[in-house]
């Protein structure tokens, strides 16, 4: 059953994808009223994520920033599904790329180049970037979460690396960059960073939009071990389906700054990016469902499920002497 609704999703993406740009906004535009009037889809997320992220706005002026991210959502939408099969001159057109004088520098230096990203729409277009990068040698790449299922992850890693964009699993992120290391090759890899870390992955907090905020540092620890230089790439909204992202440098080699000052400055640089335009980061994403309390609750949980284990088992072994 799960193949054939894969095979009839990919059929009806595919005839989507053949439409011209604005007969899919058109459809964006009645999939705004449906997903947000009719299904509601996340609106307690976006409002409370809005809220809490600008104190100082109105009801009234959050309730517009809600409906144009909800458009900017739609929008998302039908240009990722434009993206499957989409040209190389009809990707020319759909976005461009800034500030890669400093990205070639890097490589030409023997350096690779690890770039900071975020769920800024439409972040799928970073996997066009093998367009503009004139080194054939640097490997292009990004780092994604695998789909539980195999039909759904095998076309989503088609759609994202038609233009030679290589699809990099997170578990294999370390093995990847060694394996390209071996191979003399640098490589220019895009993380999303802005996810939420789980309950293990916690090791550094910091404050984002007024809010405390567990942050993933891995990408950090990546970029550090292999002496890369390190860009947040911007991504900005020119008009409908036309867009700029522009590599903003951070730092030419992360191992000369200290511990944590990466992540910290992705943070700073991402809330300005943000509040630039808001309408345009993913507000539906729980972001902070993580807090320092529900940490140390969970620790005080652990460690009580750990005595607990222990005075058991001083329990069995004293029966057991007991029994002798």
């Amino acid at each position: 059953m799960s193949a054939l609704i894969f095979y009839v999703v990919r059929a009806l993406w595919y005839l989507m994808s053949l439409l011209p740009m604005k007969i899919l906004y058109f459809f964006s535009d009645l999939l705004f009223y449906l997903i947000y009037y009719i299904v509601g889809y996340r609106r307690k997320v976006v409002r409370r994520n809005l809220t809490n992220s600008f104190p100082e706005k109105s009801p009234k002026e959050i309730e517009r920033l809600e409906k144009r991210f909800y458009h900017s959502l739609c929008d998302y939408f039908m240009e990722t599904m434009k993206l499957y099969g989409m040209t190389e001159e009809q990707a020319r057109k759909r976005i461009q790329f800034t500030g890669l004088e400093e990205v070639e520098k890097a490589i030409a230096r023997g350096q690779s180049v690890v770039a900071y990203m975020a769920h800024t729409i439409n972040w799928e277009y970073a996997t066009l970037i093998p367009l503009w990068i004139k080194d054939k040698n640097a490997q292009v790449g990004h780092i994604y979460h695998p789909l539980e299922n195999k039909h759904f992850d095998d076309f989503f890693k088609k759609v994202r690396g038609q233009y030679n964009s290589e699809n990099i699993s997170m578990a294999a992120t370390l093995r990847r960059i060694v394996e390209l290391s071996k191979q003399g090759r640098q490589f220019i890899i895009g993380f999303i960073a802005d996810q939420v870390p789980t309950w293990e992955a916690i090791n550094h907090w910091l404050t984002f939009f007024n809010q405390e905020t567990a942050v993933f540092t891995g990408t950090e620890k990546i970029a550090r071990r292999t002496h890369s230089a390190v860009f947040f790439l911007k991504f900005t909204r020119e008009k409908r389906g036309r867009y700029t992202a522009h590599f903003v440098p951070m730092c030419d080699d992360a191992a000369q700054l200290p511990e944590l000052e990466l992540t910290n400055m992705y943070y700073r640089l991402l809330e300005e990016s943000i509040k630039e335009t808001p309408h345009l980061w993913l507000w539906t994403h729980n972001r902070w469902k993580r807090t320092r309390q529900g940490q140390i609750e969970r620790e005080k949980r652990r460690e009580e499920g750990r005595r607990l284990l222990e005075q058991r088992e001083r329990e069995r072994q004293q029966k057991e002497k007991s029994n002798v």
